[in-house]
């Protein structure tokens, strides 16, 4: 399953699903919040994303893991096949299709981007991927059109990172794991040769097939050039606030922290020298750490506890005003989601709900700014909404 890093943490997360089990409810209530299902009619092999079409309200795209981009329109009760990447993603336990994007000029050149796990061009376990496609029409993509625009080998299976987002400067952001195994072995995250365990940033509408944004921190320098930030262990899921138009990333923890960090260009996080603002491997360490925002250790026992962040968003929609301003994140083994207040100042915890039930690997945001929680083990979608 993703992110758990132990057998016991699989027990723990399947003990707790199972008491979810025989509950038929669509809606979860908590805290004058709602975890409403939405599209009810529909269910999903293993989704990881959500995304709404750009402008066409209401089209929607699901990922699959395992390499399908399903669609559907608000009112359907069944979903199409908008591309099957099957032939080409390497799926299983953290690899196969991760992350895609809409290019910020869609509506006129109709790109999307994906990232994906596919068999590797070298002796490497696998490659992660970026591929350029264009769309035929807003129910389907032309798979005939893909172009390669980056190919990173994997030394592991595990630690793929996977997200990828257009940020308001037009420049596509990815976030790439470690490499893998435990404890980074090869201390990736810290070689700033080295494009695992980072935050890249390239420049797609120039160059063949990209170019390099002038002001990332090794361009035309020591370093590689598609670096923004580095010293990450596993930023599953991030987002931009939509209104400050800040990066916060949460990365997933080793054995004791799981943590939030707000990136800027050139920071350095300090994987695998400190595991959240604590020292974890620091042979051959002497660099200047951005410590997180906030970070949470894996005691269940206390509040908040869990062994495996999701990445959510800064809430910026109209339905639910208490929210305004707080970024909304999950566990994925506790299954809990939670809020973080003033996330930009003195950050402060409090929790939504004790437990949905749910294989909570990713969240997603609409074009309105409202909030969906994806259930991986369950196959549904749900919105954040107020309670009635």
């Amino acid at each position: 399953m993703f992110f758990l890093k132990y057998t016991l943490h699989f027990l723990f997360l399947a003990g707790y699903l199972f008491l979810f089990a025989c509950s038929s409810s669509s809606t979860t209530l908590f805290n004058g919040i709602q975890l409403k299902r939405v599209f009810p009619d529909l269910s999903f092999n293993s989704p990881l994303l959500l995304l709404q079409h750009p402008s066409i309200t209401d089209r929607w795209y699901v990922l699959e893991q395992s390499g399908r981009i399903k669609t559907f329109q608000t009112t359907d009760t069944s979903s199409s096949d908008f591309a099957d990447l099957t032939p080409v993603v390497n799926y299983g336990g953290e690899k196969g299709l991760l992350g895609m994007a809409f290019h910020p000029d869609f509506s006129s050149n109709n790109y999307i981007y994906v990232y994906y796990s596919t068999v590797s061009n070298s002796a490497a376990n696998h490659d992660s991927v970026i591929m350029r496609y264009s769309a035929t029409n807003a129910g389907t993509l032309n798979i005939s059109s893909g172009t390669e625009i980056m190919r990173i080998p994997q030394p592991y299976s595990n630690h793929n990172g996977g997200n990828i987002v257009f940020g308001a400067d037009g420049y596509l952001y990815i976030g790439t794991g470690d490499g893998g195994s435990g404890g980074d072995p090869d201390n990736n995250a810290q070689n700033i040769n080295s494009l695992l365990g980072k935050m890249l940033r390239i420049d797609v509408d120039n160059g063949t097939p990209y170019s390099i944004p002038a002001d990332n921190p090794f361009a035309n320098t020591s370093g590689a050039d598609e670096i923004y930030a580095y010293g990450l262990r596993n930023p599953w899921r991030w987002s931009f606030d939509r209104v400050t138009n800040n990066l916060i990333v949460a990365d997933v923890g080793q054995n004791a922290w799981e943590e939030i960090d707000l990136i800027v260009r050139g920071g350095n996080y300090g994987w695998r020298c400190r595991e959240g603002a604590h020292d974890f491997n620091t042979s051959g360490c002497n660099a200047t750490y951005i410590d997180p925002i906030y970070e949470y250790d894996q005691d269940t026992s206390r509040m908040p506890g869990g062994f495996s962040v999701t990445g959510g968003y800064v809430y910026r929609g109209r339905n639910i005003p208490g929210l305004s301003g707080s970024y909304i994140f999950a566990d994925y083994v506790s299954a809990r989601i939670w809020r973080l207040e003033d996330p930009y100042g003195t950050p402060a915890w409090s929790e939504l709900t004790d437990g949905t039930g749910f294989g909570l690997a990713s969240f997603a945001e609409d074009n309105a700014g409202e909030i969906y929680a994806i259930d991986l083990s369950g196959g549904g979608i749900y919105r954040l909404d107020p309670a009635p």
